[in-house]
Formats: structure tokens, sequence, C-alpha cells
């Protein structure tokens, strides 16, 4: 099967990096990860070709997911925490710099529903700034998806087979960009950068419950 390298049409190097920054925090996977998904989803990044260079804490921190009560109960069990306060604890191991996980309990319209998060305890109101974003998040009255939360869903939920970063092969501006292969029908499969995927491309790479949600509104 052959595979068709697919530049965006892109004028501006500086309109790739301003499409690409990573807003702060953001929902990375729809629906409630079981416990295979989380161990899979706490390092999407591990193949970054500069994973150990530099300061990296922007790639992780302000990432957050829902688990199951099972995960968040089987944690604690694994290391002991950092730090427990109340329903939230957070792990005395880091992913990179001073950003660690952090989980939450929270009740939700009457249902208390657990999640993932990473925090950069740098900062001492990460913590509680990500807690008042899961909630605004989640109690929004129509179920919905942005745009980039369908981008990252699709990276979350595809096999590193299928996903990488653009090498030298790619312009310049554009290199350690995060890629994802498409079907290409009869040309094989076709290599672009995630954030340039079209609306039919994004709705093709994401299950079928979830091609047909409305796009989130601007607050």
């Amino acid at each position: 099967m052959s595979k068709r390298l697919v530049l965006p049409s892109v004028q501006n190097p500086e309109r790739i990096k301003l499409m690409t920054s990573i807003a702060l925090p953001r929902k990375i996977f729809q629906g409630v990860a079981k416990r295979t998904d989380l161990f899979r989803m706490f390092d999407r990044h591990a193949r970054r070709p500069d994973r150990f260079g530099g300061d990296q804490s922007a790639v992780y921190a302000g990432e957050w997911f829902e688990i199951d009560e099972t995960s968040y109960s089987y944690m604690p069990d694994i290391l002991p925490p950092l730090w427990m306060r109340g329903p939230i604890f957070a792990m005395r191991e880091f992913i990179t710099g001073s950003v660690t996980s952090v989980f939450y309990a929270i009740r939700i319209d009457e249902a208390v529903r657990y999640f993932h998060t990473y925090c950069d305890l740098a900062d001492p109101n990460s913590v509680e700034a990500m807690r008042v974003a899961i909630v605004d998040r989640e109690t929004r009255p129509v179920r919905a998806m942005s745009r980039e939360e369908r981008l990252e869903h699709i990276w979350s939920t595809t096999t590193d087979d299928y996903r990488g970063y653009a090498d030298e092969g790619w312009p310049t501006a554009m290199q350690g960009r995060r890629t994802v292969m498409l079907s290409g029908g009869k040309e094989g499969t076709v290599l672009k950068l995630l954030e340039t995927l079209s609306d039919e491309e994004i709705a093709a790479k994401l299950p079928v419950h979830l091609r047909h949600l409305p796009t989130v509104l601007a607050a």
C-alpha cells in the first residue's frame, strides 16, 4: 500500500503555528475511558521527536478526560499520592518538569464523575482552575464537540502505527507537527497534518456516535 504525503495549502508558516497552539485546559477523549484507555493515554506524546528537549510542560499541562470509578480508586494503590485534598489527589511521579497526574471526583448534575488531568503544580492555581474548567465543560446543556476536541479525540484513539510527527521530509516550519494517516482509496494511505484535516476527514476518523454532534458554540 502506497503512502502519499499531503501538505496543507498554508502560505504563512506563522498561521500553522497559530493553528496548532495548545489552549489550556483541553478535553482529549470523549466518553469514559476504561483502564486500558487510561494507561494508553498517560503519554499520548511518547514519540515526540523532541520529547527530552527543552520545557515540555505545555505539551501535557491542561489535558483531561473522564475515567471510571474503578480506575480512580485503583491509582492510589499503585503509588502513595503526592498529596490528597478530599476527593482530589496528585501522583508523586511527574510526567515532565512540575506537571503530574491529578485525579478528581466531582459531583456534576447529582452524579459523581471521575477525571484524570495533567496539572502544572508550579502554578498554585492550576488544580482549582482545572476543576472549574471540567465543571464548566461538563455542565453545558447541549452535548457538542469543538473542532479541537474532535482532533484530540482522533489523536488519542489512533494507534502509533497510524499517527506520528512530521519529519525532515516536510517543510521546516511544519516539522514536529502531529500527523495521521488517512485512507486514500486507490491512491493508498495519505499522510496529513492533524490540524489540517477537513470536516469530512475528521468525520471519517471519528466513531459513528460522535460524527454528527454539533460544534461547541463560542462562549
